[in-house]
């Protein structure tokens, strides 16, 4: 039997796998989008339906009164303000040190870079609840507890191994060669930096950025230890308030929870393409 015979006998198998793997990454995606969707439709039923013990699918009738409420509920304006104020902050300034440590890491041969390396992943693996005791205590003897950049300093800290990593995967695929002929032509490092490395190293940049506002624009277990301010509460800590002695008001809870999600995601879905390059980077050169 020829090869080409041999090949167009495996043709049908091979189909007939790639089937069932379409038809489990279907499941898969379905299951997984599922507490979506059912947050989104939950956040457009009236109370009366989401209490009821007959749920469907689709809602029965469909109101925007959830999302006045929401709206209407107080503290909304500081809670927008702290969450921007703490996630644009800890984002900035853990890109800039990210950064740095990334150069200095991916450009530099000094003693103990791969054992940093080495630590910078373990201390990724560590879950936050481990250090929660340690960091409060911390945090109280220096005055950071209901202060807005003790949880900046918590988040900030938090991403940056994993976004040094990050960028270091560009670092190290940006040659040499490139910043010693700027420096040739007159650019200091720094100017080699701005003009050269810098415009290569965005979609690594972005990419962090995202992991690290998805963090700090998500987070609440920090964010409900540290503050305790109604006036300083994040959006996550915010959603609390939905819940009182009266019981929950369901409705305006998910339309809340539908609101802050749908910044990031579509902040994502934007640049979703440059963060699928910044995980890959470094596979090969590093």
């Amino acid at each position: 039997m020829s090869s080409t015979t041999k090949t167009q006998a495996l043709r049908p198998d091979r189909k007939k796998s790639r089937l069932h793997l379409d038809i489990l990454g279907l499941g898969i995606a379905v299951v997984m989008i599922f507490p979506v969707y059912w947050l989104v439709i939950s956040s457009l039923r009236p109370n009366r339906e989401i209490r009821s013990y007959n749920q469907t699918l689709w809602p029965t009738s469909i109101t925007f009164d959830n999302f006045a409420r929401a709206v209407d509920q107080p503290n909304f304006t500081t809670a927008i303000q702290s969450s921007l104020i703490v996630a644009v902050t800890a984002v900035v300034g853990g890109m800039i040190i990210a950064t740095l440590a990334a150069l200095a890491i991916g450009r530099f041969r000094f003693f103990g870079r791969k054992p940093l390396l080495l630590i910078m992943i373990l201390v990724q693996m560590l879950p936050p609840t481990a250090m929660l005791i340690p960091i409060y205590a911390q945090l109280n003897a220096m005055g950071g507890i209901d202060e807005y950049w003790g949880l900046i300093v918590v988040y900030l800290v938090a991403t940056l191994p994993f976004a040094t990593i990050m960028i270091r995967g560009f670092v190290v695929n940006i040659p040499v060669e490139l910043e010693e002929s700027a420096m040739v032509d007159g650019l200091t490092r720094f100017g080699a930096f701005r003009k050269v490395v810098f415009p290569l190293l965005a979609p690594g940049l972005a990419a962090a950025s995202i992991f690290a506002l998805v963090n700090a624009w998500n987070e609440y277990l920090f964010a409900y230890i540290l503050i305790n301010d109604n006036s300083k509460y994040t959006l996550n800590v915010w959603l609390m308030t939905f819940t009182t002695e009266r019981g929950t008001d369901y409705g305006a809870l998910m339309a809340a929870s539908t609101m802050i999600a749908l910044p990031v995601v579509i902040f994502f879905m934007i640049i979703q393409k440059k963060m699928a390059a910044g995980l890959t980077s470094g596979a090969v050169k590093g």
